[in-house]
């Protein structure tokens, strides 16, 4: 990798880790978002050298919608184990059997809109006033609207017209009772970023990245995953076919992409001359222009 490229990418680890030593200077309790996915990886990955030798000195929280693929949660507990962390996983199914949610019914439920519920209620529940995502400005137009500091009112929401400056790197973190924070250490990052840092870093991210043979089906232009509780529509059909994720989430919405990378530098190749979004394959995303940015609103990320 060309001196230049490791020297950008450098200077945005440093600033990510600034940030996120000051989450620990500035709040009582923190806590970083953890999805399994390639971006919360490269967050937790930065949490630990911003305090190495010393352990992450607050817990991951996993919203766990039930619908995840299997090799997320078994990379989650294998990282978890191996560095010794601890990762609070809070379920969507109980939010559910609550009665705090009512999941979605017919061919394109998803559990991924009752997420929210469940992260505000872990939020109140374990006493957070912070909490550390993944999110990066280049994702989403919503996303583009971010600070690295997100303040969220005593109702877990998010106003994009009312935020604080964030002038010389200088965060305000004070906040109300009840009220709390997102923040998002790797704002800066592009896609590619992200994925030449794993690279450098030589950082271990699930198989699901990697092409493989998997049991897909074609809808509104995305590949989705088959599974037992995706119903297909008529005409839709299962078949196997060589795809990849470029962002890992609910199977429900999570878009695999066709593809022949099966190892980092072909990834990056493929990366680096796509004209697909990262999020042009997520199919929640499709259920309108400001699905996003409506989620935010109501607490979500």
């Amino acid at each position: 990798m060309e001196d230049t490229k490791i020297n950008h990418l450098r200077e945005l680890e440093a600033e990510s880790i600034f940030v996120i030593r000051e989450v620990a200077a500035q709040f009582e309790r923190p806590t970083l978002l953890f999805s399994g996915g390639k971006d919360s990886i490269v967050l937790f990955h930065l949490a630990r050298k911003a305090f190495w030798p010393a352990k992450v000195p607050f817990p991951l929280l996993h919203i766990d919608t039930g619908h995840n693929f299997p090799e997320t949660l078994e990379f989650r507990d294998r990282l978890m184990e191996k560095t010794g962390s601890v990762c609070i996983p809070r379920l969507v199914q109980e939010s559910i059997d609550k009665g705090r949610v009512v999941e979605e019914k017919g061919v394109n439920a998803s559990r991924n809109v009752l997420q929210t519920v469940t992260l505000l209620d872990a939020i109140e529940e374990l006493k957070f006033d912070c909490a550390m995502g993944g999110g990066r400005r280049d994702e989403e137009k919503a996303r583009a609207k971010e600070r690295f500091f997100s303040h969220r009112d005593e109702f877990g929401q998010w106003d994009p017209k009312n935020q604080r400056p964030e002038l010389w790197n200088l965060f305000n973190g004070r906040k109300m009772m009840g009220e709390h924070f997102r923040v998002f250490p790797i704002s800066n990052w592009t896609e590619l970023d992200v994925w030449q840092y794993i690279y450098m870093e030589e950082i271990e991210i699930p198989s699901l990245y990697f092409t493989h043979k998997r049991e897909v089906f074609s809808r509104d232009g995305v590949w989705l995953a088959a599974a037992p509780f995706m119903q297909l529509k008529d005409g839709e059909k299962a078949r196997v076919r060589d795809v990849r994720c470029r962002t890992i989430g609910d199977i429900t919405c999570t878009g695999l992409t066709l593809s022949t990378a099966n190892n980092l530098e072909d990834i990056i190749k493929e990366i680096a001359a796509t004209r697909v979004t990262e999020r042009g394959g997520r199919y929640d995303d499709k259920r309108s222009d400001a699905a996003m940015e409506d989620r935010k609103k109501e607490g979500y990320f």
